[in-house]
């Protein structure tokens, strides 16, 4: 039996589809893995209670800095993917992500969670919405580099947030 080949009738339209389809596919995946993370966190979540961590952020600590980092990359994507936001300094957000960590972990742990829930919700939504095109858009950093909202949903939102429930789950076994 002789397979058939395709290569030699293959375009460059026809790449562009397949690498289309290819991250359309990662797109959901993405979409689904925040969703899993999102439940995890909720399961944990009643076990949370509100203290300070000293020297080591305290699990509600932890909470309210994924509260911090889901709203802040959320928006960021949604901004990048629709265009609105072109430039972006990552260094100077982390900044300031510190104060609004430290004005969220003074909030119950009820309300974090559930803006958190809100924010992964809308950022899930998006996400299924979104196709290739918008999620290969980019904002440039102060560097002169470039970062993908693609690359943004992936590493500095969902893997850290995964890490961090992660970390939660290790600490409230």
């Amino acid at each position: 039996m002789t397979m058939k080949i395709e290569s030699p009738a293959f375009t460059q339209d026809d790449l562009d589809k397949f690498f289309d389809e290819q991250l359309d596919r990662e797109r959901l995946h993405l979409a689904r893995r925040l969703e899993e993370a999102s439940a995890r966190l909720a399961a944990i979540a009643p076990r949370i209670t509100a203290h300070e961590g000293g020297e080591q952020w305290s699990d509600h600590e932890v909470l309210a800095h994924i509260a911090v980092l889901s709203k802040f990359y959320g928006v960021m994507v949604h901004k990048i993917t629709s265009g609105q936001m072109t430039e972006v300094d990552l260094l100077d957000a982390t900044k300031l992500r510190d104060v609004a960590g430290e004005q969220t972990a003074a909030l119950p742990t009820a309300d974090i969670i559930r803006s958190i829930a809100t924010d992964h919700s809308r950022t899930v939504k998006l996400l299924r919405e979104l196709d290739a095109t918008a999620l290969r858009r980019t904002a440039r950093l102060p560097t002169g580099e470039e970062v993908t909202a693609e690359f943004l949903v992936r590493y500095p939102l969902i893997n850290h947030l995964e890490q961090h429930v992660e970390q939660l789950e290790q600490a409230l076994r």
